[in-house]
C-alpha cells in the first residue's frame, strides 16, 4: 500500500517551516546557511513526491539540477563564511550586517 501524497507534502511543509524559522530566529551564519539547505531539501521532497504521484520523471530531473546548484552554492557560501570569519572573527549575522571590511 503506497504512502499517500498528502503525507509527503505535509512532511515537506514541516521541514520547510523549520528551515524558515531557522533563518528568521537564529543569528549564527552557519546555522542560517544550514536552514536554507533544509528549505531546499523540503522543496526537493515536494518535487519528487509530485513526480511520483503524476508518474513523470520531470520532478526528479529538476531535483537533480537543484542538488547540483545547491552543491555549488554550499561551496561558495562556506568559502564566503570562512573569509568573513577570518576577517571579523565572528559568525554572528548582526555583526556581519555591514559590507565594510
Amino acid at each position: 500500500m503506497p504512502t499517500p501524497l498528502g503525507w509527503y507534502l505535509g512532511l515537506s511543509a514541516v521541514i520547510f517551516t523549520i528551515g524558515v524559522l531557522g533563518v528568521l530566529v537564529r543569528r549564527n551564519v552557519i546555522i542560517i546557511f544550514m536552514a536554507i539547505e533544509l528549505m531546499l531539501n523540503a522543496v526537493n521532497l515536494t518535487f519528487v513526491a509530485l513526480a511520483r504521484s503524476l508518474g513523470s520523471l520531470d520532478g526528479q530531473v529538476i531535483v537533480f539540477f537543484v542538488m547540483t546548484v545547491a552543491a555549488a552554492e554550499a561551496a561558495v557560501g562556506l568559502a564566503i563564511i570562512l573569509a568573513m570569519f577570518r576577517n571579523r572573527e565572528t559568525t554572528n549575522a548582526d555583526e556581519l550586517a555591514t559590507l565594510k571590511w
